[in-house]
């Protein structure tokens, strides 16, 4: 802001808190001073959302005390921060193997923006409202987000998710689908094979191509619990 922009905010602040009028000749020219030293560098409005009279009425409703410049300049960098957090830097138009006009671009961009004479560039918001109903369509008509012959391919890179699946289409027990209560493995880990030492420790911990029994019981006894609930 210039300094007649600076007078007329201090005369828009004495209107709304009398407290800060000077009527000093000496006082007011120091205060506007102070005033234009710190905000001399914050815009008086801009056209997109910023105007310094609504960072004056929001301090004037929300604080008991005086409003300081340094008050204003924060709103500012408040605002500053916003935008730029907001803004997702499309790519420059210049040339990319010109560095120098691709640089000069980009940070041309990120100052409109910073200081309110472009708005932000953002991308839509994912959301959680489940899929298109194309995809729920196609999806019922193979049976799965993977079809069949994409998973039998697979098999050979991925043989637990491969036998867990046989598993289940063979309506056995899922043995990883529950944690095991003799190695500890979690839901979802292959069983392990641990040596105890003469110390006690444990001297392996290999994964098993097979799980234990009583992980195998454990998952047999949630189909039975499943089945009577």
């Amino acid at each position: 802001m210039e300094r007649r922009e600076v007078a007329a905010v201090l005369a828009y602040i004495g209107r709304l808190d009398p407290r800060t009028i000077r009527t000093d000749p000496g006082e007011a020219r120091d205060q506007l001073a102070q005033w234009h030293e710190l905000l001399h560098d914050v815009p008086f409005a801009t056209d997109h959302g910023w105007d310094v009279r609504e960072a004056i009425r929001a301090h004037v409703l929300g604080s008991p005390y005086p409003i300081l410049p340094v008050d204003v300049a924060r709103a500012w960098r408040t605002y500053r921060h916003d935008r730029l957090d907001r803004h997702t830097d499309p790519a420059p138009a210049a040339d990319p193997d010109d560095p120098t006009a691709w640089r000069a671009e980009l940070l041309g961009t990120r100052q409109a923006v910073a200081t309110g004479t472009a708005a932000p560039s953002t991308h839509r918001q994912l959301t959680n409202g489940g899929p298109h109903p194309d995809v729920e369509a196609r999806v019922r008509a193979i049976g799965s987000c993977v079809p069949s012959t994409i998973r039998a391919a697979l098999a050979p890179y991925r043989p637990a998710r491969a036998a867990r699946e046989a598993a289940v289409a063979a309506g056995l027990p899922d043995s990883l689908g529950v944690g095991c209560p003799w190695c500890h493995a979690r839901e979802g880990e292959p069983c392990r094979s641990r040596r105890v030492g003469p110390d006690g420790r444990a001297r392996g911990n290999a994964p098993r191509t097979t799980p234990h029994p009583t992980r195998l019981d454990l998952a047999a006894a949630e189909i039975t619990r499943q089945g009577a609930a």
